[in-house]
Parts: structure tokens; sequence; C-alpha cells
């Protein structure tokens, strides 16, 4: 029994040891959509899966609510939105990174009126007022919504996670990528990467087909309908060759083509819709003189049941809505068909065709090269929106992927592959740029100033990436623009929606002086370069700007030079690289790969250009000889920083003061919440408590080992808490209720003891007896490997009697024990307790242990046996012993096989021990 004990703690000691090491591995992804958020994680031994919410459901609702200090979140937060639809927040990703007089923000006060939106002074954005003191930005509520997606992910994963991949719809610009990470920032997560959601969906689709693709690219269309927007992706797949890890390796990629997006095209559009019609139809019934569309709880109902009718009417063509006491006490049920949503929402089946137009327009591709067209997303279950895009691309639509589960499941691959801790088969992506970004600044000529502009990502550009502008006519300090470039091929509604198109102003200071301090005979400037780059979440940034100059070095001035300038020089060399070689000077500015190389032909001491790589032989001697007398000069690079100072001409991100602000505002409502969770819990576990005393008082056991005095005391107790809970400490707080419980808890401790001795003692020395019975048959076996026996002296006389001692010492103390308790009364103190017999039988199996282990590590002695046949001889040869070999106590040693080597078993002796 104690050999179990203590196998069982060196397992539960092992199993947490090796959780500690591995508990920050575990990373999540969040597919946080309009309307619902799915969370995907991968931890060590849980493949990829979605966390479920306490629900036990594998989507949550996108939706958070504040009703009496009470944040709920999902479904709560839901019903508490059909009452309060003025407490409820959902729908809110679509407002990120929006000044209040953006389009979108209009269309949502259209949708949702009775939500109070007032302007953020300082940023321009919106702020929802919940009541005089308090309001959120839609950065706050959703970094809440990240917080519980944390929470139903550590509880699918059983470990802390830090690490995550978001996903963002694609459409999705510098500043609402950016208004979604602070949100993240907020929540406390480190994000690794925003991924575009239908990027998310093609690796998905793509890490389960990866055999079959090949080096011939095979082109899929995902066309993704969600609940506020539709998304029309155009993907190839195809096997590459890289050799990034030294050797070539073939891969499988996923490269972004085209995409076509319709930002107010969705199921929530058809919702609003059809709520207003069934608020239209109850109208018509006249069964209340009031308006139902000026009451906002009776519009919140009809939503609700809006969407129900819709995801109903998918599958069937006729269906009531009903919903009760809908107003002023009326119910109100009515009978919908198909066809009259469908009729509600035409126009919005037309559009249906537009995604895919764009998609393959900006990819310069037919649909004849497409080979599937997949759905995605719940608003594609719809079926005239199956009818119109199967028109749209004469083709059966596959149905192959899970439409709700495919970003997020596509994303938490991504994390697995971006974290350190996971290794996932290579999946290649190449996304895209969807607004084109370029570099405009004035530039003096004849006429004037005049504005240049120079494309820096165009329209589809692949990213990540890193790009280079070259300036090459500036003598002093300058200032540039970054914007977004002409978006010409989007439909003028989608243009307004992307918001300002100025998007930072760089000024520049220092170059008059970098230029004064690089100028000479020798050097030549190669112009002032800013090094930019997209990184992989889709956001642009300037690393840095430079002057870059090259010196041409004569041999004698190289080694006039000092040792500082060749260490400089050669630090330069080391730190530039390959990705330092610049194009060729031009007038005009230029912009290149930062990787681009370019072969340039260096000038000789004439002027003139070097021979070619044809030149005779005759010609390359006489060369050598030339050198010999008069080597050629070196060209070194020198590259002088420029300071450069960023100025956001679009909405600014948090500040430092505000972000501190907002964390603060919601490490409060954390705190608050917590409590309020404490104060409930305190209060379930003292009304359990008490429950649990009174029923448990009127069992024999509790009565035997309890005297009556002791019985009323705490009945008493019971009673005088039962009736406090139920007048004056229904609004106590949580230390209140938790320090009655430890006042009850005292009183009871003693009788719940003796109640648990008395139960519990019967099998405790039932185990110390069959403790007592092995130990005696393995005393009498061990008698007989003493020393009295010559071949087996495993044990010497002073082990067996030790062993021997302690058996009866044993024997006798429990005797005189189980007498002693035997004696006394229930409900006095207990002479005999559990952790006495336990203590005994630790004392005994220790012993046993170390005679048992004695001997597993005996072995015969070598006896020297010499055979004499036919002049052989055999020497030192192993006498085999045939006796009767001494068995251990079963409780005693848990494992019998024997163990490989002696210090396999000294190991497994000192754990044990």
């Amino acid at each position: 029994m104690v050999n179990r004990v203590v196998h069982f703690l060196v397992i539960w000691l092992t199993y947490h040891v090796m959780v500690s090491e591995v508990s920050s591995l575990a990373v999540m992804s969040v597919d946080l959509g309009s309307e619902w958020m799915k969370v995907g994680i991968v931890s060590p031994g849980v493949p990829m899966e979605i966390a479920l919410n306490k629900e036990s459901k594998r989507k949550t609702p996108a939706v958070l609510s504040f009703r009496d200090n009470t944040r709920l979140f999902g479904e709560d937060a839901m019903n508490i939105g059909v009452r309060f639809p003025k407490q409820a927040f959902g729908y809110l990703l679509d407002l990120l990174g929006k000044r209040i007089d953006h389009p979108l923000v209009k269309q949502y006060q259209e949708r949702f009126p009775y939500y109070d939106i007032i302007e953020d002074s300082e940023r321009g954005t919106i702020l929802f007022k919940v009541d005089e003191e308090i309001s959120y930005s839609p950065e706050e509520l959703i970094a809440q919504m990240l917080v519980k997606a944390r929470e139903f992910a550590e509880n699918g994963a059983h470990q802390p996670i830090k690490e995550c991949v978001l996903t963002v719809p694609g459409y999705f610009n510098q500043v609402e990528r950016r208004a979604l990470l602070q949100a993240a920032e907020l929540a406390g997560l480190k994000v690794l990467q925003l991924i575009n959601d239908y990027t998310a969906v093609a690796i998905n689709y793509g890490i389960f087909r990866s055999k079959t693709f090949n080096e011939t690219a095979q082109y899929v269309i995902f066309y993704d309908m969600g609940a506020s927007s539709t998304t029309a992706m155009l993907v190839s797949y195809q096997t590459i060759k890289t050799k990034e890890k030294g050797y070539v390796e073939t891969l499988p990629q996923a490269s972004v083509l085209g995409v076509g997006y319709d930002r107010t095209l969705g199921g929530l559009e058809m919702q609003i819709r059809l709520r207003n019609y069934l608020a239209t139809k109850f109208n018509e019934m006249k069964k209340t003189k009031t308006d139902i569309f000026t009451n906002t709880r009776a519009m919140a109902k009809l939503f609700k049941e809006a969407g129900r009718l819709k995801t109903v009417l998918s599958a069937n063509a006729e269906h009531f809505a009903q919903v009760e006491n809908l107003l002023d006490e009326q119910d109100f049920k009515v009978p919908i068909k198909r066809e009259e949503m469908e009729n509600l929402c035409q126009d919005l089946f037309e559009r249906v065709k537009n995604p895919v137009e764009q998609a393959l327009k900006t990819a310069h591709l037919t649909i004849d090269v497409v080979s599937q067209v997949v759905l995605v997303g719940a608003g594609t279950r719809v079926p005239k929106v199956q009818e119109y895009l199967q028109k749209a691309v004469g083709r059966d639509l596959a149905k192959n992927l899970n439409t709700d589960e495919a970003a997020a499941m596509g994303a938490v691959y991504k994390a697995a592959d971006l974290s350190t801790g996971f290794k996932v088969a290579k999946f290649i992506t190449k996304d895209a740029v969807l607004f084109p970004i370029q570099v405009t600044f004035n530039r003096a000529t004849e006429d004037g100033m005049k504005q240049v502009k120079r494309t820096l990502f165009g329209l589809m550009n692949p990213y990540p990436q890193k790009k280079i502008i070259t300036f090459n006519k500036h003598s002093s300090d300058f200032s540039f623009n970054v914007n977004y470039a002409e978006l010409d091929y989007l439909p003028l509604k989608e243009v307004s929606n992307v918001g300002s198109t100025n998007l930072s102003e760089y000024v520049l200071s220092g170059v008059g002086d970098a230029l004064k301090k690089n100028s000479g005979e020798n050097m030549e400037s190669k112009g002032i370069k800013a090094h930019f780059a997209m990184d992989d979440s889709g956001l642009l940034s300037l690393h840095n700007v430079e002057l870059v100059v090259e010196k041409t070095v004569t041999a004698a001035e190289e080694e006039s030079e000092g040792p500082l300038s060749k260490i400089g020089s050669t630090i330069t060399k080391l730190f530039g690289g390959e990705d330092d070689k610049l194009p060729l000077e031009t007038n005009e500015e230029s912009i290149s790969p930062e990787n681009q190389q370019t072969d340039e032909k260096k000038p000789n001491d004439d002027g003139k250009p070097t021979a070619n790589s044809n030149s005779n032989e005759t010609a390359k001697n006489a060369t050598a000889k030339e050198t010999k007398k008069d080597p050629k000069p070196k060209i070194i690079t020198i590259k002088e920083p420029i300071k450069s100072q960023e100025n956001v001409l679009s909405i600014q991100s948090l500040n430092q003061e505000n972000f501190a602000s907002s964390l603060k505002k919601l490490q409060d409502l954390e705190k608050v919440e917590k409590e309020i969770n404490r104060r409930a819990t305190a209060l379930n576990s003292l009304e359990s408590f008490v429950i649990d005393i009174r029923n448990k008082l009127l069992e024999e056991e509790y009565i035997q080992s309890s005297t009556q005095e002791d019985l009323n005391k705490i009945e008493a107790a019971c009673t005088e808490i039962s009736e406090w809970l139920y007048e004056d400490g229904s609004d106590a707080n949580a230390d209140t209720y938790e320090q009655k419980h430890d006042e009850l808890h005292a009183l009871t401790k003693d009788l719940f003891s003796r109640v648990w001795e008395h139960k519990e003692r019967p099998e405790a020395l039932k185990a110390l007896h069959t403790l007592l019975n092995q130990s005696s048959l393995f005393l009498e076996n061990a008698k007989n490997a003493t020393k009295a026996n010559s071949e087996r002296d495993i044990f010497t006389d002073v082990e067996v009697e030790t062993l021997s001692k302690v058996i009866i010492d044993t024997t006798q103390w429990r005797d005189d024990a189980v007498k002693e308790q035997d004696s006394t009364q229930k409900h006095e103190p207990v002479k005999l307790t559990v952790k006495m017999i336990v203590d005994k039988m630790a004392a005994l199996d220790r012993e046993v242990k170390y005679l048992v282990s004695k001997a597993k590590l005996w072995k015969p002695k070598k006896v020297e046996k010499v055979v004499k046949d036919n002049s052989t001889k055999i020497e030192n040869e192993n006498v085999t012993i045939t006796e009767e070999t001494i068995q251990a106590p079963e409780e005693s040693e848990s494992n019998e096989d024997k163990p490989e080597s002696s210090n396999e078993q000294d190991a497994e002796n000192h754990l044990e021990l």
C-alpha cells in the first residue's frame, strides 16, 4: 500500500516537472469575426483543435454586455442584449480604426440606433457610452473578447497561453490592422502574426492536400460570405524548390493571386432586412398603437428571431416567425416563405458575382483555369447565394471545407509553425498587397515645385517583402509622404470605406551635414536610401534611412589609413552583405527590392570601362603586368545614418498615456469581476456547507461520534448562519462569507475528523495485517539465506534479527493500540489514527525493501572449476544456484522484474526510499 503511494508520488512529480518545462509551449489562434469567435489551440499532447467555451460549444457569439456590475460574454450577453439592447455590444470588428464620420460607422448607427456613440476628442474615433462615467472604445471591447478567448484556450490546453495568431479581414488597411494589434496588446497577448482570413483558409485547405501538388500550379477560388462582408480569393497551389536550410527542398506553396471583396454584403444585411420586414408585418396587424420601430427592446427581439428564421429558411421553404410578448404584452406569429426573404434581398444576390469578377481581374486570369470554387462562411448556406454564384462561375461548387472553422484551424497551424515549441511540415504562403502604396515628394524643376509619385508596393505584390527607395536629387533636409496609390480598380463605395488615403509623412534631417561630411574628389554619392518593409502581418514600416557613398581608395591611401579606418571599412563590408549592392545611379529617384543585385562596370584610372571578359590571352597578360605596377583602386561603401521622424496623417494609434489609461480601465474591470465571482463562490460555498452539515448530523455515524452537547452547538450555529444569510447577510461581502465558513469549519472539524478516522481505520488495519503476513513469510525465506548456508550467504544475522524485531514490535503495537481504541468511546478523542498505522507500515516496508534490494543485487560467488577433456581447460566458470529463490512481499515491491543493471536498481531504490 505504502509502496503504491510512493510510486504514485514519483509519477505525479515527474509529470508536473514535464508540464512546467512545456508550460509556455501552447499557442492559439483567434478567428474573430463580426458575429462569431472561434479559438484554435495546439499544445504538447493536444493536436490542432477548436477550444470549447463554457457551454462546450465550438464557436461563441462575439458579444459582450455590462449589466448591474456584471460583465457577460457569448450566449449570456446575447440574452442580455434582447432585454437591454443598449448594454450588449456586438459586430465590433468593422468599427476598428474608424472616425465617427466614416460611412461604415454611420451604417452601424442606422442598423443599431439604440447605441449611444460619441466621438473620442483626441483621436476622432468612436466610443460607446455605457453610462455617465464609463465609455469604451472598440479596441477596449475587442480586447475583453480576446481575454475571454484566451480563457477558453487555456482551459482546453490546461496551461497558460500568451502567443497567438489572429485572423483579420484581408481588406483591413494599415490603421485597422494596427488597431487590432493594440487590442491584443491590451489583452496581454503576444501576436505572432496577423493573417488574412482567406489566407488562413487557404492553409487549412492546402495542408491536407499537399501531397497532390506538383510543379504545375493548381488554381482555386475561395468564396467566403460571412456576417458582414464577402470575399473571393484566387490562390495557386504548387511545389517549389528552396534552399533555406543549406540543401534543396521541395515544399508546397500557396500564393494569393487575386482578391475581390464587398464589405457590406453578408448575412447581417439579410438579417436586418428580415427584421424590418417582420416589424412591418407586426405593425400591419395593429395589435397595439405603439410603432414597433420606436421600441428598441421589441426590435432587438425581432433581430434575434430574424437570425433564427434566416437559418431555418436556408433549409426549409416555409417557417413561422414567432415572438412571445413582443410589444405591449402582444405575441407575434406569422408564416414566412423563403421566397419572401429572397425578394427582400434580390439586390444583394445580384452582387454575389462581383467579388469573383474582381478577384479574376486583379489576378489577370480567367475562370477557365480555376479547378475549384470552394464555399466558406455561413452566408454561403443560403440557397439563392449558391444559385447566383454557380451561375457566375459556370460550374458546381465545392463544399468540402468546414465553413465555420477553416480559418481558425489554418491560423493555429500557422501559430504552431511560428512558435519555437513545435515543428510542423513546412507550408509556404505568399500573400498579396490589396491596397497599393506609393511614395510622394516634391522636387524643384525649372517650372517650380513638382510632385513626384513612385509606387512602393503595387497591387497584388507579394509580401513579406523589403524595398528601397533612392533619393538622388536632394542636398538638404526634405520630407516625403507615404499613402495609398490610385484605387480605381475598386468600386467607389469601397474606396470611401478605405478611409483616408494618406498614411504618414516622414521628415528627414541632417541631410546636408551628411553630404558635406562625405564629400570629396574620390567620393561619389549614391543617394539617400529609405528602407521599407511590409511584414507577414501586412504592416508597412520604415526601417532606416541612410546616405550611401562610394569612396575610391588607392593602395597607397589604403596603407596610410589608420587602424580605426580599416576596422570601420571592414565592419561596413561585413554588415553590408550582398543586399547593399545598389542599382545604377539615374537622374530620377528609383525604387528597388532590398536584395536587388546589379553588375556595375568599375572605371579604371583613365575613366574608361574595363576590358570585357572576351579579351584575348595576350591582352590579359599585358594588363596583368600593368596591374602589378599600378594596381587598380578599391571602392568601399560608406553609410551615414539620416534621422527620420514620422508624422501620422491618418488615425493615431493609442499613445502611451491613452494606452495606460485603457489598460487600467480593463484591469479595474477584471478586479471588480473577480471580486463579484469570489463573492458568489463564497456565498454558494457557505450555503452548501450549511446544508451538508445539517444532512450529516442526521446520519448515525455522526451522531455516535459526537456528544449531544456538541450536536446542539453545531445545529445552533447552522441555524444562526442560515437565518443571517436570508436577512442581513444577503448583501455581505466575500470576506464575511469566508469568515463565517471558516468559523463553522472550525466548529465541525473535530467531529468530521473522528468520523473519518473510524471509517478509514479498518481498511488501514487490514493493509497492515497483510503487510505483516507477507513480511513474516519473507523473513522465513531470509533465514535460509544467511551465513549458515555457505552457498547462499545473502543476509547477515543482524539484518535478519532486525527485521524480526520490527515485525514483532509492530505486531505488539498493533494489538495494544487496537485494544486501547476499542475501549474508547467513538465521541472521545481518537487513540489510534490512520497516520499512526501508515507510519508503522512505512517503517516495516523500509526494512523489507532493504533486504529485497540486497537479494536482487546478490550474485553467486565465482568458483574456479577445471575440466580436463582432450587437454582442454575451462576456468572461472560461474556455478549455477538451483535452489529456491527468495520471494518479496507483493505490497512491498510493485515490480517483480529484476533491473537490467545494479545502477538502475540503485536509482530506483533511491526514489522509493
